[in-house]
């Protein structure tokens, strides 16, 4: 082979020169610190860091070449992390970690540390390159986060508790005992659809004669509704001096008797004005059962009437009328009134049925809602209300309900 000319050797060693001073140049100009330890000697010291390091260390080149780069550790770096370094040197493989780090004036950054071997023509591994980068400002931010996430979850399940003692609160409101009257039976269902409900039913015994059947739903969800559907369990219970259930006789002011369903409708809805604030109001349907005559006395407010399931007849919707409770101070309501005959069902309910909605958007329905009545109209009055939830939940799936179901029923057997 012909030998290359004098003049043709000295340009590639020029271009060579050329070439590692530019190599020279690029490491020092690197903003990351980085590090060659030679592996062939013992210890592994150090033989070449660049200017990245040195400032973000502290350390000078002087002061580092020839040490083992272990004096960067201090007693915050982890114990685990090191033993993972440490594998991975033995192994002569490649390791990347996080690495609490001391600097020379004895402050500490955390270093993202990637360590990567070179090996020879053979394959012996002759050096390690570690590159490292000051991580402090992204580690402190995640530890920021991490601690916000921690007390987001420790808030959340103190909400989850606090809503979880106000959800019993509203159960234990709910009717217990249900009136004993021969002939009469009475049977609800309250599902809501978060912790906390803003639907509302009452069964009440409000004197020997007289059954108290409310059904209202207040507007909007979560704990404002929760609050004034709690406030309203109050004001509609069956004590006497603290309620709108009853009102005095006015020649004995001590003397309470049952109040008449529209009084006590106008009533409510002088007390409860919704406010351009809080926008809330209530819908609500109130009824009065004389166990003796068999009769109904309600009215409706902003609420669809009740269904009465009557034997040998298709189910129908009672007349209704009257603007939401909350809405016009002056607003009067109507009292109207159904008789039952041996074999009749009403059932009264909150719009959380016929509003409730399939997959494909379409409502319920006032017309799926009176099948349902009539196809379970055979069974025990607390297992058709059951039937008549579970139809309309099968309607949503698999969505659950967007809205409280509050169902109160009664039948007359004589």
């Amino acid at each position: 082979m012909k030998a290359k000319p004098a003049h043709a050797k000295s340009r590639e060693g020029k271009r060579l020169k050329a070439l590692l001073q530019l190599k020279d140049r690029a490491l020092a100009a690197v903003a990351e610190g980085i590090a060659i330890a030679d592996a062939r000697l013992p210890d592994t010291p150090l033989i070449y860091v660049n200017a990245g390091f040195e400032r973000l260390t502290g350390y000078s080149a002087d002061e580092v070449l020839g040490r083992n780069c272990r004096f960067l550790q201090g007693p915050g770096s982890d114990r685990d992390t090191l033993d993972q370094l440490r594998a991975a040197l033995r192994a002569q493989r490649e390791v990347a970690v996080q690495l609490l780090n001391y600097r020379k004036d004895g402050t500490t950054f955390w270093n993202r540390l990637s360590i990567t071997p070179v090996r020879d023509r053979s394959g012996a591994v002759t050096h390690f390159i570690a590159v490292q980068s000051d991580v402090t400002a992204e580690k402190n931010a995640q530890d920021a986060l991490q601690r916000a996430n921690e007390q987001l979850e420790a808030a959340n399940r103190r909400l989850r508790q606090d809503l979880e003692a106000a959800a019993a609160v509203q159960r234990s409101l709910l009717p217990t005992v249900l009136p004993e009257i021969p002939g009469l039976r009475f049977a609800w269902r309250f599902l809501p659809c978060q912790e906390l409900a803003g639907d509302f039913l009452n069964v009440l015994a409000l004197d020997d004669r007289h059954v108290g059947l409310c059904v209202l739903d207040v507007s909007g969800h979560g704990v404002a509704a929760a609050l004034l559907s709690v406030t309203l369990s109050h004001f509609l219970s069956p004590v006497a001096d603290r309620s709108f259930l009853y009102r005095t006789v006015p020649e004995r002011p001590d003397k309470y008797v049952v109040a008449a369903p529209s009084e006590v409708a106008a009533r409510l809805n002088q007390h409860f004005r919704s406010s351009r604030s809080a926008r809330q109001y209530f819908t609500m349907v109130y009824g009065v059962l004389d166990a003796q005559a068999r009769e109904l006395r309600y009215v409706t407010a902003g609420h669809r009437g009740p269904v009465l399931v009557r034997r040998g007849a298709a189910p129908i919707e009672l007349a209704a009328g009257g603007l939401p409770i909350g809405l016009l101070p002056a607003e009067s309501y109507e009292e109207r009134a159904v008789r039952l005959e041996p074999g009749d069902r009403l059932y009264l309910a909150t719009d959380g049925l016929t509003e409730a909605e399939n997959t494909a958007g379409q409502e319920f329905g006032v017309a799926k809602l009176l099948e349902a009545y009539d196809r379970n109209r055979r069974r025990p009055l607390d297992e058709s209300l059951r039937e008549v939830t579970a139809w309309v939940q099968d309607w949503c799936a698999p969505a659950p309900l967007a809205d409280d179901v509050a169902m109160l029923a009664v039948e007359c057997d004589c």
